[in-house]
């Protein structure tokens, strides 16, 4: 008698959903998300615990980098404490940011919050014909 513990559906991939960055699960459960308003597109990402001056934010090639690490040590009479934190983010800017305006980052409440400007959208244009 075998015992099968996974489904089938398991390991069937073309049923499967994996996550992708702009899936709201999933930026929930990474610590990110990513929402805009008529004029900005806002990158926000959880950076618990974490001061300000030890979080890199970097921009290559339409990509978003947050990284930060921290340590602490503590060397009293009776124990000896060490610890590190640390994460990265990387999140794909959406085409619709104007790159060449800098963005505004603003670290608060272990929130780092990136804000890029949008590009204006371009208007239909008219073209006229030409009698031949």
């Amino acid at each position: 008698m075998t015992l099968n513990l996974v489904p089938s559906s398991f390991w069937d991939l073309s049923t499967s959903k994996f996550p992708s960055i702009w899936d709201e699960d999933f930026t929930a459960a990474s610590g990110v998300s990513i929402y805009e308003d008529d004029k900005k597109v806002y990158v926000e990402a959880a950076v618990p615990g974490i001061n300000p001056e030890e979080v890199e934010v970097t921009l290559d090639k339409n990509v978003l980098w947050i990284r930060g690490e921290s340590k602490t040590e503590d060397k009293s009479k009776k124990y000896y404490k060490k610890a590190t934190s640390n994460f990265s983010y990387r999140v794909s800017v959406p085409s619709n940011v104007d790159l060449k305006n800098d963005p505004e980052a603003v670290c608060k409440n272990g929130v780092m919050t990136v804000s890029f400007n949008k590009k204006e959208e371009e208007q239909p244009k008219k073209i006229a014909i030409k009698k031949s």
